[in-house]
């Protein structure tokens, strides 16, 4: 029996419990589920959750935390699959429905592309069986959820498009749109496409017409997304469901290939001008998005996309989506950083030390409301067991014992022993739930 069919065997064994479990939750849930369109009056696109209007003031979110969502401003939330390995799909929806907040959930669909965690890689769109047994297990998760009151859509796979080729996964995915309003005639369908193309939505057009809006990720390239709408010629209606940070693959990198990530006060700036002048900016065919990502991950570095920090403090980039979201600021905002240097040089300067050399770094910082700031360093390998769109990877540890003094704005430190790549971290709290962060990679050289 091949790998992948044991996989799947399991998944569907696995799903059958879930479902079992899941009943009792089912019966005890006594709400409706609501009726959700979209429609289109006056040549503009707009959502409706039982016939009052509804726009995405949404983020991604995973394990993040729902409660500050709503708190935020928030209305709705995107996932990746309907049990993310701690919560249940049904446990999801409850939380979210507590806090008031509509679910786009997430369905997993296989990927013919290589790559790390929960056997959905390496699939075959060429091999029927496969797929019809994809089919069935989906439709048991669509049965589970589909009478919750938070629902308001269903995303049909993530990113299917990235590093695959063949055309055949389109037609599942139509597939699963008809199934889904066969047995469910309230919630709309869509898939999530990494980035848009005019070969991609000729796919779509011709082989996924059932879909009913498409979900659109994309990160700094956001900025010419209208001009690839209109190349693409889609004239429907589309939620972006991944936007935020400059992405990895879209900074500039130091000689040895490291890319180089922007602090947190370059990043909610970035923010700021993007959700201005794409998402806001089109009345037309977008009926809102989710931002990415409300939580913390490691993804290159434990900083690059979460919107949050390990501990649970918010970021500026939070203060930017409440105000957006609320038309106000937050009564806390995060700490502001003015520069950060080692030895004198930034991020973009190709800092090369010799191994257990002396060196200083310093950050300069602000409080918008004057609160007394903490600042935590460390020093850590550059990442190396990196994945692709996403996928799991390790945290690098930290090494010890490299700091003379890590209390204050201004740090003595002496280099890694081992010749390598690595990266110096700065985390400047306030004590008050909010932070800010910041690193600059180094090469520590041969003797």
């Amino acid at each position: 029996m091949s790998c992948r069919k044991r996989h799947y065997i399991l998944a569907v064994i696995l799903l059958f419990v879930v479902v079992g479990c899941g009943q009792d939750e089912t019966a005890n849930q006594s709400h409706e589920a609501k009726k959700v369109e979209l429609r289109q009056e006056d040549g503009r696109f707009q959502l409706y959750v039982n016939d009052a209007p509804f726009y995405i003031h949404g983020a991604g979110l995973e394990f993040g935390d729902v409660e500050a969502l709503a708190a935020h401003g928030g209305n709705s939330f995107r996932t990746w699959r309907t049990d993310n390995g701690q919560d249940t799909g049904m446990e999801v929806l409850d939380r979210a429905h507590a806090n008031g907040l509509m679910v786009t959930m997430g369905i997993e669909i296989a990927r013919e592309r290589p790559g790390s965690g929960r056997g959905v890689f390496d699939f075959d769109y060429s091999d029927s069986a496969a797929v019809a047994a994809q089919l069935t297990a989906v439709r048991e998760e669509v049965m589970l959820y589909k009478d919750h009151p938070a629902l308001l859509m269903w995303g049909i796979g993530n990113e299917l498009n990235l590093g695959a080729t063949n055309p055949l996964v389109w037609d599942a995915v139509n597939d699963i749109s008809k199934m889904i309003h066969e047995v469910d005639g309230n919630h709309p369908t869509l898939t999530m496409l990494a980035g848009i193309s005019p070969e991609l939505i000729d796919q779509i057009k011709t082989r996924a017409p059932d879909l009913d809006l498409l979900g659109i990720q994309m990160y700094a390239d956001i900025i010419n997304l209208p001009r690839y709408l209109e190349e693409a010629d889609w004239n429907g209606p589309y939620v972006v469901t991944e936007w935020g940070a400059t992405g990895h693959w879209e900074v500039a990198t130091t000689s040895w290939g490291a890319p180089i990530e922007n602090n947190s006060t370059v990043k909610a700036d970035w923010y700021d001008r993007r959700y201005e002048a794409v998402i806001a900016s089109d009345t037309i065919q977008c009926i809102g998005s989710y931002v990415f990502l409300w939580g913390q991950k490691q993804e290159r570095t434990p900083t690059w996309y979460g919107m949050f920090m390990p501990n649970g403090d918010k970021t500026a980039a939070v203060d930017v989506m409440h105000h957006k979201w609320t038309g106000a600021w937050p009564a806390n905002r995060s700490p502001q950083i003015d520069s950060f240097t080692l030895n004198g040089l930034g991020a973009t300067d190709n800092i090369e030390l010799s191994p257990d050399a002396d060196a200083v770094s310093i950050v300069v910082t602000n409080d918008p409301e004057g609160n007394v700031l903490n600042y935590y360093w460390t020093v850590r390998p550059e990442a190396t067991a990196v994945g692709h769109g996403g996928d799991d990877e390790v945290e690098p540890e930290p090494i010890p014992g490299l700091f003379a003094n890590a209390d204050g704005a201004q740090v003595n430190l002496k280099t890694p022993s081992e010749p390598g790549a690595y990266r110096l971290f700065v985390n400047i709290i306030d004590g008050q739930g909010s932070a800010a962060h910041a690193n600059i990679p180094f090469l520590v050289t041969g003797e």
